[in-house]
Parts: structure tokens; sequence; C-alpha cells
């Protein structure tokens, strides 16, 4: 039973919409209101500034960390059941039950979960990340290709349990499906760059990773 109970607790902690609380602690609105409509940090910048982005991007990175190290402890390290809390607390983020299931992209929880399991392969993915914003100004491209860079950087870059690896795969398809808005806009050259303000209503703002 601690293994499902693990999965189950991991998916609570995940769905936490503490981007939502903050804005509506500070402001009184609805965060999906505004923006892109996300409740992760990106989108709380908009709202709030630094200081809102900071804080729903630790507590959203801590209650991935916490979500793996709980079914640890909770499994006596067995990783299937550290995988399946993984991808629970990032579903979690992404689908929160309190929030009709219309939550974040999960990018931040998703940093939380794998710097907990294999910190040396999130800084890879943070700085192929940093990169590719670097050179194209694109922060939904850089967290695209990070997410997708990350499982084959466990793959080849690490001695991680199989289920692992897996749970990254998936977590980095639900990241990227996340994005699906952003990539439309690539394709079509309408996304934001980085540090470019665009007027217009909502669907003409970016949707960057929160």
């Amino acid at each position: 039973m601690a293994g499902p109970v693990s999965a189950a607790i991991a998916y609570l902690l995940g769905s936490i919409p503490f981007g939502y609380l903050i804005v509506r602690w500070q402001r009184g609105i609805d965060v999906r209101a505004t923006g892109s409509g996300s409740i992760g940090a990106t989108n709380v910048l908009r709202n709030l500034g630094i200081a809102g982005f900071a804080a729903t991007f630790l507590l959203d990175f801590g209650k991935g960390v916490a979500a793996v190290l709980l079914a640890s402890r909770l499994t006596s390290g067995d990783p299937r059941w550290i995988a399946a809390a993984a991808v629970a607390s990032i579903g979690g983020h992404c689908f929160p039950i309190w929030l009709k299931f219309r939550g974040g992209k999960g990018v931040a929880t998703a940093a939380g979960v794998f710097a907990a399991l294999a910190p040396a392969q999130v800084g890879m993915a943070l700085a192929l990340f940093a990169l590719v914003v670097a050179i194209w100004r694109y922060v939904s491209l850089g967290s695209i290709v990070a997410a997708g860079a990350f499982p084959l950087l466990l793959y080849f870059v690490s001695h991680l349990p199989l289920p692992i690896v897996l749970a990254a795969a998936v977590s980095a398809a639900i990241i990227i499906a996340r994005h699906g808005s952003n990539i439309r806009r690539l394709l079509s050259g309408t996304e934001n760059r980085l540090g470019k303000k665009k007027a217009g209503v909502r669907s003409q703002k970016s949707e960057v990773s929160s």
C-alpha cells in the first residue's frame, strides 16, 4: 500500500496551486484570467513582479522535491514508486483537482523532482535552456528543448534505474504538450521574444514556462 499512497500524496502535493493562491492573496484576482492563463511562476511575474515569481518558483520547486523524497522514504527507495511519484507530482501541478484540472506547465515542479534525483543532469538541462534563450530569445523554446533533452541526459549520462528515466520521458512529454500553443506560435513566427513587449489580448501574449 505504501507505493500507491506515496503516488497519491505526490499528486496532492503537486496540485497545491501556489501561484494561484499567492496572486489571490496579494491582488484578489484569479491569475488564470491574466497573461498566459497559467498558475506558474512566469504568469505570477506578470502580476506581482520578481518577488511573486521567486516565491512561486521556489514553492513549486519545493513541492516536487518533497514528493519524491517522501515517496523514497515511504517505499524504502523503490525506483518504480519514486518514478510514479515524480510523474504524479508534475501531473498534479499541470492538472490540479482544486482548480478543475487547469494548472501550470510543470517546469518548476519537474525541476524540483529531478533536482532531488539527478542534480547534475538538471544542471546540464538548465545550461542548455540558458543557451537556447541566449541565442534565440524564446523562453518557451528553451523550456521545450531542455525538457526534450533531459531524458536523453539521464539515459546517457547517469546510472539511474530505468523507471526514473521513463518517468523523465513521460514528464518531458507532459511539459512539451503543455507548451502546445507556444509551439504553434513558434512555427508561425508570432511567439514573443524575451524582453520584447507586445500589446494585445491574452491570445497574443507569450505563454512562457511555469
